[in-house]
């Protein structure tokens, strides 16, 4: 006689046949909470951001100066660490990561480019030297290296920067190298913080072509922070955050972009400023559930 299985059994075995929450993404952030102390107060950076990436993704985040976007950079590149909730790139848990764990992941299973072109290339050494930097670190032979960063210098079009340094260089050129630099120990996942930043509108849409060109080619996920909201046009998806938590996206599908809220895991839809004032929204609204919708209207107002 076949014992019949407890509650605790049935739920278990439940749980194994339902796909976790971002299973098979590349970028799981969970109810992400980051808090900044600060001369005995507190800042909230992010307030329960949830946000999947899969793999091979071409994605942007944008935001106002202070939305937590550069915070959600900084934890997903690895060089901050979250208060609360589940961040984890490339099968690597964010949280729970030691020191020494820490630096592989960011040398093996990340690359990263700054806005700041200073702040991606060594001044002292040629573009080359620069690109084989983190492949020396990474232990691979010289002739290797040599070979790899000749390709990817000239993939992303600076095949003839080779020898030159920095100073030698425009703003584009230096942005394009430090692309390869990203994916010279070829990273899963490329994290751009505003890496047009500091360029004319036709160079970042150069270092925006290499950026793409990176993801095509090796099939690299490539997220790209900044608050130019015109950047759509160059990626698939575009996640935009406001007061620490996803809000809205736009995708791309077949030349046309389609926009959403974002509904969180709890629940929760940030509306358009723009659509509240115009109807006076404000402290609560009434919800209807519809056939097909629900339909969303001020609340009565305040005594």
């Amino acid at each position: 006689m076949t014992d019949t299985p407890d509650l605790a059994e049935l739920e278990r075995r439940a749980a194994e046949r339902t796909p976790g929450y971002g299973e098979g993404a590349h970028i799981v952030c969970d109810n992400l909470v980051r808090i900044y102390k600060t001369e005995g107060v507190e800042v909230v950076a992010l307030q329960g951001l949830d946000l999947l990436v899969d793999p091979g993704e071409l994605v942007a985040v944008v935001g106002a100066s202070g939305s937590g976007k550069s915070t959600l950079l900084n934890i997903l590149s690895g060089l901050d660490v979250p208060t609360a909730g589940v961040a984890r790139v490339a099968g690597s848990d964010l949280l729970t990561m030691a020191a020494r764990e820490r630096l592989a992941f960011r040398r093996e299973r990340v690359g990263f480019i700054w806005q700041q072109t200073s702040r991606n290339l060594l001044p002292y050494l040629t573009a080359a030297q620069n690109v084989e930097l983190p492949m020396r670190f990474a232990g691979r032979s010289r002739r290797a290296r040599a070979t790899r960063a000749a390709e990817l210098l000239g993939m992303l079009g600076v095949g003839d920067c080779a020898g030159r340094r920095p100073d030698e260089l425009s703003g584009g050129q230096q942005q394009r190298i430090a692309v390869a630099v990203a994916v010279a120990n070829e990273p899963r996942v490329v994290l751009a913080d505003e890496p047009t930043g500091e360029l004319d509108t036709a160079t970042a849409a150069e270092v925006f072509a290499a950026l793409r060109q990176v993801n095509e080619e090796f099939g690299t996920t490539t997220v790209v922070v900044t608050h130019d909201r015109q950047i759509s046009g160059h990626v698939d998806r575009t996640v935009g955050i406001r007061d620490g938590r996803t809000s809205s996206e736009v995708r791309r599908r077949a030349g046309a972009a389609e926009e959403y809220a974002v509904l969180d895991r709890a629940g929760r839809v940030q509306l358009p400023a723009p659509f509240t004032e115009a109807l006076g929204m404000r402290d609560r609204v009434r919800l209807n559930l519809e056939t097909d919708h629900i339909r969303v209207r001020p609340g009565e107002e305040r005594e």
